[in-house]
């Protein structure tokens, strides 16, 4: 069984630490697990993976512990890992939506033409 193998079998975020041999506090991973697999995985996505089973556990251990370092100085409200999240601070485009109003006379003029 290969080391993706065996991590993809794997169904805890404390089960993953634990195979890649990452030390972790309890605290740190009960509020920000989802966080933390989710950079690694981004910092995973930008490079190759031909690499023999020693190597590829390896690259995984430094983006596990990479990805923990992030959340342990921070927290996920800072670090903004899931789009929600980046969302909820993107700075909002005011929308122009034409409002029509029954009745009114700006609804029964023409439009004037840009025309010289």
């Amino acid at each position: 069984m290969t080391v993706l193998d065996q991590l993809s079998s794997l169904s805890s975020a404390e089960e993953i630490f634990q195979f890649l041999n990452v030390p972790y506090e309890p605290e740190v991973l009960n509020v920000a697990r989802l966080h933390i697999l989710r950079r690694m995985a981004d910092n995973m996505r930008s490079s190759s993976s031909e690499m023999d089973d020693d190597a590829l556990r390896e690259f995984f251990r430094t983006n596990l512990q990479q990805a923990y370092q992030d959340f342990v100085r921070s927290t996920p409200l800072n670090e903004r890992v899931f789009k929600v999240l980046k969302d909820a601070v993107r700075k909002k485009t005011p929308r122009l939506v034409a409002l029509s109003i029954p009745g009114s006379k700006r609804n029964n003029e023409p439009l004037k033409s840009r025309s010289a």
